[in-house]
């Protein structure tokens, strides 16, 4: 059965049924009627993958074996996240769509069958789980040539109140400890579908650094009685250098100890927790900020840069009080022609070297033309 609900700034989710009994929620400003059927035949859902505890540093892996066979950067012709025309019947039956979100085809994190509790932690002797949670897959525009820096202010605030729902809707499974949705864009960091899209995961614990981040906000609280996150955009307001982009309620800023050639943090100047937070005032003025950033971003060699935009917000039931939202978006490119590999130090020692420091990527940057 369908189901329609009034969001914030006019925008309507109808939410519908797909053949093989995935959801997929259709976000509209045009008082839009989603009816188009799935002629798709109807196909088995992959079972629920294995999670691992890695001992040496209690991380956990999630297997998941059948996504070895999805799809691969098919042409535009039989993009599956391309609206349903003719005889290419894609993942979206309707002809035409702003912004979509749908069960992803072949997750790397499913919904579990029954109670779910992660397994107690036991160094080697840790038993192994089922890898719970939720993956989503958002497209951001029908148009298959399009990207994030040419949506019109009015799809990025869509865009922006699916993001939420989504956080909100999410944030209620009993299962689901941590919500982050993220984009990829460039075969560079592994995109494979061309067409502009994101992804939700929802994992039934809490990832690495988010654990990280959490253990060094207690800690900091502690010694100081503050909050880190407001400690660090107060040196970014006052250090003012590194600032490439603000508004009334935004601001976007090269951290200070960036760890990506181009690494820029988009922050809300009224902290909160997470997306579902935000002020009406907040996700209003987000576009402006949203799609400048993106532009100084493909501006600075004036070419497509490969990126990875990621939400960084609290978890759902802990540290609400000690982290704060944030979109972070960091480039491998630093020059073109060139890309910085995570080598040696990086990826197994995971100490980061720069080869530019963020105040000259900054400058850069705001050098753009707009």
């Amino acid at each position: 059965m369908d189901e329609i609900v009034e969001l914030s700034a006019g925008i309507v989710r109808t939410s519908r049924t797909m053949n093989d009994g995935r959801t997929i929620r259709y976000y509209d400003t045009a008082a839009q009627e989603r009816r188009a059927a799935d002629h798709r035949p109807e196909e088995e859902q992959p079972q629920i993958g294995e999670l691992r505890l890695d001992p040496l540093v209690n991380e956990w892996v999630a297997m998941a074996a059948h996504r070895q066979g999805r799809i691969f950067l098919p042409p535009k012709e039989l993009c599956p996240l391309c609206p349903t025309t003719g005889d290419l019947l894609t993942e979206i039956p309707e002809s035409d769509f702003e912004v979509v979100v749908f069960d992803n085809r072949s997750p790397s994190l499913r919904p579990p069958h029954g109670d779910f509790a992660l397994p107690d932690l036991v160094g080697a002797d840790t038993d192994e789980g089922v890898a719970a949670g939720k993956c989503e897959v958002i497209c951001f525009t029908a148009d298959h040539g399009g990207d994030f820096k040419s949506l019109s202010p009015q799809r990025v605030r869509t865009l922006l109140e699916a993001w939420r729902d989504r956080t909100a809707e999410l944030s209620q499974l009993p299962y689901i400890a941590h919500i982050a949705p993220f984009e990829n864009r460039g075969e560079e960091i592994g995109v494979t579908l061309a067409h502009p899209h994101g992804q939700i995961y929802a994992y039934s614990y809490i990832p690495p650094r988010v654990t990280k981040m959490l253990d060094v906000a207690r800690e900091h609280r502690a010694k100081t009685g503050r909050i880190l996150f407001d400690d660090v955009l107060a040196r970014e307001l006052r250090d003012e250098i590194r600032i490439i982009a603000r508004n009334e309620h935004w601001v976007a800023y090269t951290p200070y100890a960036s760890r990506f050639p181009f690494e820029i943090h988009v922050v809300p100047l009224q902290p909160v927790a997470d997306l579902a937070e935000l002020a009406p005032a907040a996700c209003d003025s987000f576009p402006a900020i949203a799609i400048e950033v993106m532009q100084r971003l493909d501006g600075v060699f004036e070419i497509e840069m490969a990126y990875i935009a990621a939400w960084h917000q609290a978890p759902v039931r802990e540290g609400r009080d000690l982290l704060r939202l944030h979109w972070q978006i960091t480039s491998v490119r630093r020059a073109p022609g060139k890309l910085k590999y995570l080598a040696g130090s990086e990826s197994a020692m995971g100490a980061f070297i720069m080869d530019m420091r963020p105040e000259q990527s900054a400058q850069q940057l705001k050098d753009v033309k707009l």
